[in-house]
Parts: structure tokens; sequence; C-alpha cells
């Protein structure tokens, strides 16, 4: 079976076969690190934090190289390859340990018994985000093995709760903050068509503010016998209608402009009449056109959804409280208080309290650096030649956003290339393709070797 994978690596990516980060070993760490339930609650990012660090020091990593840091239930590792210029910045990497929640009942497979089926490891986070967590502890793992030293410091980051708090996110923004650039490994990636063949490369370098909003309604309630005109229920019914019919105002950037232009041929129809246009003039006909697809409403303007609702006490009586989460994507640059004060004017309720949960941070595009442009590219080209790498915003928000507000330029350049239709993060039966793994190794190292010397 070893000998068939090797094989196997050498005809998808003959420049991976050469790379210092071994398919085998990611492919391990990958399957192995699925199997821990990295759930809020569940206490078990400690103990994956204590895996790949196993792995590090497997590969020479001394333990002063390698730092976890525990916060509550959850922690925080940092390995460091040391660079020989103390006077350059130090490259980071990034991701998250942590997953979201998945209900085996629910599931094809249990979440958290990773299995390769047809050509794919299934699990909850496959996709998000272990799969290039692997990826890049992999590629740590093998550059330390072959006693590579870069001219400037690379270290690699992993956080344990931005899938909800991102309280390990911000911590490391802030101890890290004075970097030269960083690395997503939870952004940008690479799309392949139904048949399996490469079509193009998202390189991310923006991504909206993440922000949610509770609002509240009361009432003093009595006996279900007789009802009053102020119930809870129905005043956040009404609110709740009255968001899912608004629409922000469209708008652009610089980033935004970039993907469309270079998307608009290669989607193609009405949708990539729409991209072009909108790109070059703004127009609110081709925004609301390109609003009725989920994966573009994101890139033209601010959204907000109502994610979560809880209402009433006792089933014969008038409810004395009601409130509904509000989950907001805030295009770059927008302040949150901007878009709570138009979501009061939309819910059209003086008495609802309306509040912002857990203090999100807001954060521009970062610049489309020429260093990293030709860094990105070349990576891309050696894996798969010809395809276009395009400059994207992402519709959610990632570790990235944390260390963006703080002035750090940050990139998102996943090492995974899937289909469309196999894109499951968050959802049932999440799945990766396992015949990526050599080429995103190759992608990994060929990135990081550029930018750090």
């Amino acid at each position: 079976m070893l000998r068939r994978w090797v094989v196997l690596a050498a005809l998808l990516l003959p420049q991976a076969a050469q790379a210092a980060g071994d398919p085998l070993l990611a492919k391990a760490v990958l399957m192995k690190s699925i199997a821990f339930r990295t759930v809020e609650g569940e206490g078990q990012v400690p103990a994956l934090a204590a895996y790949y660090a196993s792995i590090l020091k497997e590969a020479g990593f001394a333990d002063a190289e390698i730092e976890i840091t525990p916060m509550g239930e959850t922690a925080m590792l940092a390995a460091t390859i040391q660079g020989s210029d103390p006077r350059l910045k130090p490259l980071l990497m990034i991701g998250h340990m942590d997953v979201v929640a998945a209900n085996a009942a629910d599931w094809k497979r249990d979440p958290f018994a990773p299995v390769e089926e047809k050509g794919y490891i299934f699990g909850r986070g496959a996709e998000d985000n272990k799969y290039d967590v692997a990826m890049m502890v992999a590629t740590m793992a093998g550059l330390k093995r072959a006693g590579w030293q870069p001219r400037r410091t690379v270290t690699l980051l992993l956080s344990g709760d931005e899938e909800t708090h991102m309280v390990t996110s911000r911590i490391l923004a802030a101890k890290y903050k004075d970097a030269e650039l960083l690395l997503n490994g939870d952004g940008g990636g690479g799309l392949l068509n139904e048949e399996g063949r490469p079509v193009l490369y998202q390189l991310q370098a923006g991504e909206k503010t993440y922000a949610d909003f509770e609002i509240g309604f009361t009432d003093p309630g009595g006996h279900s016998s007789a009802p009053t005109p102020g119930n809870p229920i129905y005043r956040m019914a009404r609110a709740i209608d009255r968001i899912a019919a608004y629409r922000f105002a469209p708008m652009r950037n610089e980033l935004t402009k970039a993907s469309l232009l270079l998307s608009a041929d290669r989607i193609g129809g009405e949708v990539g009449v729409a991209m072009r246009s909108y790109a070059k003039n703004g127009d609110a006909r081709s925004a609301d056109l390109l609003s009725e697809y989920p994966e573009f409403i994101g890139q033209v303007r601010t959204t907000c959804v109502a994610t979560m609702a809880q209402a009433g006490h006792a089933l014969n009586a008038l409810p004395q409280s009601a409130r509904v989460s509000v989950n907001c994507r805030i295009f770059p640059g927008v302040a949150i208080e901007t878009v709570k004060a138009e979501l009061e004017r939309v819910v059209a309720d003086s008495s609802a309290a309306m509040t912002v949960l857990d203090d999100p941070a807001g954060s521009d595009a970062s610049p489309l650096r020429a260093d990293v442009m030709r860094a990105v590219t070349a990576a891309i080209s050696a894996r798969h030649p010809g395809i276009p790498v395009i400059p994207t915003m992402s519709a959610g928000a990632t570790d990235s956003l944390h260390f963006r507000a703080l002035g750090v330029p940050c990139y998102g350049v996943s090492g995974l290339f899937q289909r469309g239709e196999d894109g499951f993060a968050h959802g049932l039966d999440e799945r990766v393709p396992v015949a990526g793994i050599p080429a995103a190794l190759g992608q990994w190292e060929s990135i990081v070797k550029a930018l750090a010397g």
C-alpha cells in the first residue's frame, strides 16, 4: 500500500514528491486529528495540540520551539523555526483546531470516526480546518527534519476557538502582531470542475466582519386565554420578516472588483455579465442579480440573517420574552455600529433591545502584495499549470480578521482543491479528497520558502 501511495504522489505532482513534507504523515495526521472531538465544551483541543506537538518533536523540534497555552477548556499552539536574520519580521502560518458541532444521528457515518471511502476522507473538521492544519504541521515537520533554516523566522500558530468566541485568535494576534505577514490555511483554495480538473485558485486577501446581534422583546405576559397586543413572539416574528426582506446597499472595493472581473468569463452566462457590469459600474441591478445566488451575495453587500430564536416559558401563558440572534457578515470598512443602527431602523420597534455579542472586530482588506502574488502564482503554476490565481474576499470570517485589524497583512492560501459540490464545511458528511495531499504539501512548502527566504 505504501508503494502504491508514493507512486500515486509522483504521478499527481512530481514536485511534491521531492518536497520535505511526507504525504503519508500528512494523511495520518489528518485522519487522527478528526478523531479528536474538538467541539466547544468537549475539552479536547488541548489533547489535539499535544498530539500536533508530538509530531513536530519527532521531526526534531525542541521543547523550547513549541508552546502550548491552555485557555479554559481550549488551547493555543505555536511552533517556530528560527530565522537567520533577526532584522526580518517573522512569517506566520495559522489554522484552527476546533470544529463546529456535529449530530451523529444526522450523519451517514460517525462524524468523529474518520473513514476513507471512494477517494475521500470523511469526518467533522476534515475540510474546516483540519486538512490544512495537517498540511502545515507536516510541512513544518518536513522542513525541520530537512534542516532548513530560513532568513525569516517562521511560526505556525493554531487557535482553539475560531468557530465560537475567537478568544485565542485575539490573544495570538496581539502577541504576534509584529509580523511581516500571515498565511492562513482557513481561506482561499482551488476549484475543480465536475470531472475533477482544476479550474481556478482563489487567494483570499480580505474577509467580512463577523458580528452577532441579539434582539430582545419583553412584555408583562399573562394568561393565554386573554391575549394582549404586546406578545413578544409576534413582535419578534415581525422583526424577523423585516430583516429577511431587507437588503443592504451594494458595495465594492478593489479586491472584489478584481475578483469579479477575473471570474466573469469563466462563470459565463448572465451571471458572468452581471459580474463584469457590477465590477465596472457598481450598478444596483447587477448587484441584485448576483444576490440571488448564495455563492455571490456575500461579495456585493453586507448580509444579516436570523440564526437562533428563543421565546416563552409555559404552554398556557403569554410569553414574557422572546429573543432572536442575527448573524451579520459586514463588508470590509463598514463599522459594526453602523450596521446595528441600520438593523434598528429595519426592525422598527422602539421597545426592542438590540445588543452586540462577543465584542467583534472589523478590518479592511489586505493589499495585493507583489511578493505574495508571485509566490502563490508560482506554487499554483507548478501544481496546475495555466489556471488563474484570483484574489477574493471571503464572505465568512477567520482568524485573519484579528491580525488584519492590528495591521498584519493576511492571505488565505489553503492547499485544498475540491469540486464545488464537495464543499460540506459545517455540514453533513464533511469530506476532502485524498489525492490532493501530495500537491497540497508541495504548495505549502513552495509558498513558505519563497516568502521566508
